[in-house]
């Protein structure tokens, strides 16, 4: 059987381990996307693994922070991994919202693996008609 080898893919491995795994003083980044929906932000993070427990999500002013910690399997003393490429550890992310969202109705969902924030915007951030006061159809009338 022939089989094609990378001399270099054993070694892009083990940094990729090494560097992928996060600690509490120093975490590891989970990846996410953003987007609008309507009057809404959603922000979603790929967090598969990660039990609901193991999720912290904090708002102070408008800082959003979401950290996540992927733990060993309950049996992992009695198992010998072969091989394992799913990092372990903490993982977070920080993002900062603009004044325009309302942070006080922030809900969140985990389903799948996937962590979906919604972020509505605030009313105040809303477009708006503004009415004018003053002159009436007939004021505008030139007297001549």
């Amino acid at each position: 059987m022939l089989m094609r080898t990378d001399p270099f893919r054993e070694f892009d491995r083990l940094a990729q381990h090494l560097m992928g795994s996060g600690t509490w003083s120093r975490p590891a980044p989970m990846p996410m996307d953003a987007y609008r929906e309507g009057d809404t932000y959603v922000v979603a993070f790929d967090l598969p693994g990660v039990t609901p427990d193991a999720i912290d999500i904090d708002v102070d002013r408008n800082m959003l922070t979401v950290k996540a910690e992927r733990r060993p399997t309950a049996d992992g003393e009695r198992i010998q991994m072969d091989l394992s490429e799913r990092p372990l550890g903490v993982f977070s992310r920080r993002l900062a919202l603009a004044d325009t969202l309302d942070t006080e109705h922030i809900t969140a969902d985990y389903e799948a693996g996937v962590l979906t924030l919604r972020i509505p915007v605030a009313e105040r951030a809303k477009p708006r008609k503004v009415a004018i006061r003053g002159a009436t159809p007939q004021d505008k009338q030139l007297s001549g």
